[in-house]
């Protein structure tokens, strides 16, 4: 006798059957950004920003801005030279030229158009020879002085302005060039290699070395006071901190920056002049800043607390770093011209004195003109970079994809 077929639901359990379950994986994501990183590079930004219009002296010491921004510069450039040497220098060059030719065609265009050309410097020659320092800034690319400007809108002298930031690029360049050299000698002599942009420092500032042309020594002048942190950036990717012992640290770092101080206090610091008319002070005080926030750096690959309602800014300032550091000079020369004129304004004048004499809403009104730059100019670091052009990159849509 069989037995009846069992209903649905009533099936014996040695008929029954369970599927494998196809093992669950977890997607193999790509390593994240250093967030503190990024902190640095935005406080550096924002710190150069804030010393531009106010001019104090001791905001270089406070935080040496551009010693940090070589310094992490350093870092991914040592980062990306895994990858041949070539395709990872023809990349950094690919990032960072259109942005200063988008500058130069507008700058050039206006200098131009108010009459600057071959013979203004007497050398018509030349003349066109250094233009080309605004296609490959291996030197400074001349510009007009003393350049009248737009009544109300742009102030006097304003292609100096335009231009004052372009020694950055231009050092930025050079240390690109060198870095698969200065990478080599690093791993083969790590401290001796560090060091030595110090040293020449110390020879270029005590006449030791000199160098009559002009061109060669302001580059050289720029890798003796930037160099050492360059290569600390390179050195913290290679893990060369990570083997010193931490205590040795707050004893010889202190040291370092004392020195640098006493140097920068006892030759015109106290005069006015900040750290930047001092290049030996400088190096010492910039490397030992580096050192320590390198040596110590935490790995964020999350924002603390404090810091995440900041991190749409901190991104923004990160994607459009090249853009607001080769506009803000104007930005700031256009914010103060149009500020002062509201001293023809008979309210503000007898009423407000104190407002159009401060500072702090020109500041505003510099970084309403940044974001304006932003979105004008900043998509071409995008196609730099191959990405799809973003008018305002602060990581927004990019979250809200991947969710």
């Amino acid at each position: 006798m069989t037995n009846p077929p069992s209903p649905v639901g009533q099936m014996p359990a040695e008929h029954i059957t369970i599927p494998a379950q196809p093992a669950v994986t977890e997607p193999r994501r790509a390593p994240g950004r250093d967030r503190y990183f990024d902190f640095l590079r935005a406080l550096a930004l924002f710190r150069v920003v804030f010393y531009h219009l106010m001019g104090w002296a001791w905001l270089p010491i406070v935080f040496p801005s551009m010693g940090v921004m070589f310094a992490l510069a350093g870092n991914l450039m040592a980062r990306s030279l895994k990858r041949p040497a070539a395709q990872v220098i023809r990349s950094r060059m690919r990032r960072l030229l259109p942005p200063l030719w988008l500058l130069g065609a507008i700058g050039l265009s206006g200098m131009l158009l108010q009459g600057w050309g071959p013979d203004s410097d007497g050398h018509p020659g030349w003349w066109w020879l250094h233009l080309t320092f605004w296609i490959l800034p291996l030197s400074d690319p001349p510009y007009a002085e003393g350049l009248h400007g737009i009544h109300g809108v742009l102030g006097d002298d304003w292609a100096s302005e335009l231009a004052g930031p372009l020694w950055y690029i231009r050092a930025y360049l050079w240390f690109v060039l060198l870095s698969p050299f200065l990478l080599r000698a690093l791993r083969a002599l790590p401290w001796a290699t560090v060091l030595s942009p110090i040293a020449l420092s110390a020879a270029l500032e005590f006449g030791w070395i000199t160098i009559p042309y002009v061109r060669i020594d302001s580059n050289l002048t720029d890798f003796s006071t930037f160099g050492a942190c360059w290569l600390l950036g390179m050195a913290h990717q290679e893990g060369v901190l990570q083997r010193i012992p931490r205590y040795v640290f707050p004893s010889v770092v202190p040291a370092i920056a004392c020195l640098g101080l006493w140097y920068a206090f006892t030759h015109g610091f106290r005069e006015g002049h900040d750290l930047d008319d001092i290049p030996f002070g400088q190096s010492l005080w910039s490397f030992s800043t580096v050192l320590l926030l390198l040596h110590f750096s935490p790995s964020w690959s999350q924002w603390p607390r404090l810091l995440r309602p900041f991190d749409r800014l901190i991104t923004l300032l990160n994607s459009r770093a090249v853009t607001i550091y080769l506009w803000h000079n104007v930005c700031i020369l256009i914010a103060a011209t149009m500020w002062d004129q509201l001293w023809n304004v008979d309210v503000m004048w007898r009423h407000f004195p104190w407002l159009l004499e401060s500072p702090w809403p020109v500041l505003l009104v510099v970084w309403v003109l940044i974001s304006v730059c932003i979105l004008t100019f900043g998509w071409i670091e995008d196609l730099a970079a191959k990405r799809r052009p973003r008018l305002w990159p602060n990581g927004v849509k990019k979250r809200a994809h991947s969710r």
